[in-house]
């Protein structure tokens, strides 16, 4: 009955019209179904494709699991000068920051370094040399959604965009002028063409264009921006995040006055080599609150390397999902009603039913690593970023907790909905073939509304 009620309720909106619309909600208590629309559907789930990521890596690597980065040196100190090359290992950190490159170099200058006999070596062999997603469009590949999977890579700032630097656009103060351009950090690695006007008249956002040579990292910024407007940034993906890093340490390492006779290149590290200074990210329950509440898509790909590294000592993308799509299965998901072919959900090509989605959420209340999961989650109308996420600007009539997913001509919503008559209850939503996914996230506010108003008097 509330079926044949909600298929009413679509007749009434003409922004669903030629869209393809998966609900499924369950009893958080039982698994009871409650309301059912193509709950069997395969469709794409974006951003919801982390639900899985996230709860894989909360069951494999665990909730105190910590990535490093590592300095090493196959040579030795005397009188100032390290005779030997220097490594910078890394192994999936993406927490490392420019701030922590310079720590990184200090830590030779406590030990009176002035001068490097050797090479200066970047070692990302920890995961594999496949560098984008499979499946994702190549227009994402500029944007830091789309961002480079290296296993050493450097992040601007905490919200752990790996691959990406800050890019700033400020108008000039007279019409006509080119605006001032910086990027964070400074680095040479990148370079700018500024072909941009300032202008007296308002214009839209899309008046600034952006755009980065594939296989490069010269940006070129055309178009207009506004003596009126506010500095505008954006976050840009970097090509060869681990040469990106391995260039900022090199520009530390010239800030410090420490001179070297060598090359920058990339090579294994050597077994006899030592450890001068290792470096910590935070623990994985911390990093899963940018992933899950900013829907960080690195941090995803990054967590399916990881798996498939420890389990099977690969870390691909083919090793990862085979470890993520185990433990999925053990956490009530039926594979062979899924496509999966990534940890974020940029794929086109990943589908996913709303039933899967449900089941999993319903399983992994009983896991002991659940308050994690749960608490990674973005909470509607919590305006602290890091606790609303991407439901901050949301408010509903009921207490939700959910994932959100934004992909072209899709958008989707899946977590936990309170009702005070029916306690918690489990909703997945999954809207494609939208006209405008910048739609979706009305219409999913408009039937979790819906939902809740119907199941507190059935």
């Amino acid at each position: 009955m509330l079926s044949s009620k909600l298929e009413e309720y679509f007749r009434q909106k003409p922004t669903l019209k030629g869209t393809l619309v998966g609900i499924r909600v369950i009893s958080g208590k039982t698994g009871e179904i409650l309301i059912d629309h193509m709950g069997e559907l395969r469709m794409r789930p974006a951003s919801n494709m982390k639900l899985f990521t996230a709860a894989a890596a909360l069951s494999v690597l665990g909730a105190e699991y910590t990535f490093t980065t590592t300095i090493l040196t196959d040579g030795t100190i005397e009188n100032g000068v390290l005779y030997g090359n220097i490594y910078i290992k890394g192994k999936g950190d993406p927490s490392l920051l420019p701030q922590d490159i310079e720590k990184l170099v200090k830590q030779l200058t406590k030990q009176k370094v002035t001068y490097i006999d050797g090479d200066i070596i970047a070692d990302d062999t920890w995961y594999d040399d496949i560098r984008l997603s499979q499946d994702m469009i190549w227009s994402d590949e500029v944007w830091y959604y789309g961002s480079q999977v290296s296993a050493l890579t450097t992040s601007p700032n905490a919200d752990y965009d790996t691959g990406t630097i800050i890019l700033s656009i400020k108008p000039s103060n007279r019409p006509g002028e080119e605006p001032i351009i910086t990027i964070y950090p400074e680095t040479d690695y990148v370079k700018i063409e500024n072909k941009v006007q300032t202008v007296a008249h308002q214009v839209d956002e899309d008046a600034l264009v952006i755009e980065r040579i594939r296989e490069g990292n010269t940006i070129i910024i055309k178009g207009e921006i506004s003596v009126q407007s506010k500095i505008q940034k954006e976050w840009i993906a970097i090509s060869d995040p681990t040469f990106y890093t391995l260039t900022l340490f090199e520009e530390a390492l010239e800030k410090e006055n420490i001179n070297w006779s060598g090359k920058l290149r990339k090579e294994t590290t050597p077994n006899n080599a030592t450890i001068l200074y290792e470096k910590k990210s935070p623990q994985l329950k911390k990093l899963l609150i940018p992933f899950m509440k900013l829907s960080n898509n690195g941090l995803g790909e990054l967590f399916v390397k990881e798996m498939g590294k420890i389990i099977y000592n690969e870390g691909s993308w083919e090793k990862g999902l085979k470890v993520l799509k185990t433990e999925i299965s053990k956490l009530g998901v039926c594979l062979d009603h899924c496509v999966i072919r990534d940890g974020s959900g940029i794929s086109h090509v990943t589908a996913i039913p709303p039933r899967e989605i449900c089941n999993l959420l319903y399983h992994v209340q009983k896991k002991q690593w659940y308050a994690i999961f749960l608490q990674a989650l973005p909470i509607a109308g919590e305006k602290d970023r890091m606790v609303g996420g991407t439901m901050k600007d949301r408010s509903f009539h009921y207490s939700v907790q959910a994932k959100t997913g934004i992909l072209h001509t899709v958008s989707t919503l899946s977590g936990y909905l309170n009702l005070e008559n029916k306690g918690q209850v489990i909703f997945s939503i999954m809207l494609n073939h939208l006209m405008d996914e910048e739609d979706g996230p009305d219409l999913e506010g408009e039937l979790i509304t819906w939902i809740g108003d119907i199941l507190k008097v059935h």
